[in-house]
């Protein structure tokens, strides 16, 4: 099938999907709900940790901001899957098998609508940020908000991928938050990593994930030429092709 007509049908599936999404904008409103009350409820605490490992010179927002942003993609875009076990139940996507589109139209047209709500979500929050106090270079905010795409099409490609293989919210669900919850906890989402114990800090490394946090907030501190913004540019790029080719693949098996 040519680049083309995947690239119409894809174009397609998206529409059809975002149509749904904005016939329901009060959940697009709530699946930023979270990270705001992080945002809102949890950062002013941070917000006299001045001079602090981790907190560069001053603006906690700088570090607490990008943190919440890449809390949203992987939360916001871990979710999805919940969305395709129901279309599977109901027969949406067997109906879909028997058309002649695209099965890798299929994945993307899906995954472009769930970053495309991601990054609303996104610029909202950087808004309220803003109002709070995060004082960061624009070329910053564009740089973490093109982590968060990257971030946002990875987790909701393999969100469909454990969809596919579990079938089941039952399954799912417990599934979701054993990877989710580390993923949080060990990538410094919350606070940086520099604050941990060696041993913690050590183990972190080991996460994907950690290195685009870093690089999200090495951004937002104006430090573009740092070590951690390649590094977490890189992660996100080989997260993104190894994420989407394994979507593409579970579709194109799942519609063969």
């Amino acid at each position: 099938m040519s680049l083309a007509r995947t690239v119409s049908d894809t174009r397609l599936i998206f529409l059809r999907h975002m149509r749904q999404t904005l016939r329901s904008k009060v959940a697009v409103v709530f699946g930023a709900m979270q990270p705001l009350v992080y945002l809102v409820l949890f950062g002013p605490l941070l917000s006299e940790l001045v001079d602090v490992r981790g907190f560069g010179a001053g603006n906690a927002w700088q570090v607490f901001v990008p943190g919440v942003l890449i809390q949203l993609a992987l939360f916001g875009a871990g979710f999805v899957g919940f969305g395709l076990i129901a279309d599977l139940r109901s027969g949406v996507v067997e109906r879909l098998r028997v058309t002649p589109v695209s099965r890798t139209a299929l994945l993307l047209g899906r995954v472009l609508r769930d970053t495309a709500v991601v990054v609303f979500q996104g610029v909202a929050l950087v808004a309220v940020g803003l109002a709070l106090g995060l004082r960061a270079p624009a070329g910053g905010i564009a740089v973490g908000l093109l982590l968060v795409v990257s971030l946002a099409v990875s987790v909701a490609s393999l969100s469909y991928v454990l969809a596919m293989r579990t079938r089941s919210e039952d399954a799912f669900a417990p599934l979701l938050s054993a990877v989710t919850l580390p993923l949080m906890l060990l990538s410094g989402i919350l606070l940086p990593m520099s604050l941990a114990p060696g041993w913690l800090d050590v183990v972190s490394r080991f996460t994907p994930l950690r290195y685009v946090v870093d690089a999200a907030r090495a951004a937002f501190l104006g430090d573009f030429s740092s070590a951690a913004v390649a590094e977490g540019a890189l992660v996100a790029v080989v997260l993104l092709v190894v994420s989407v080719a394994l979507g593409v693949r579970r579709f194109r098996g799942e519609n063969a």
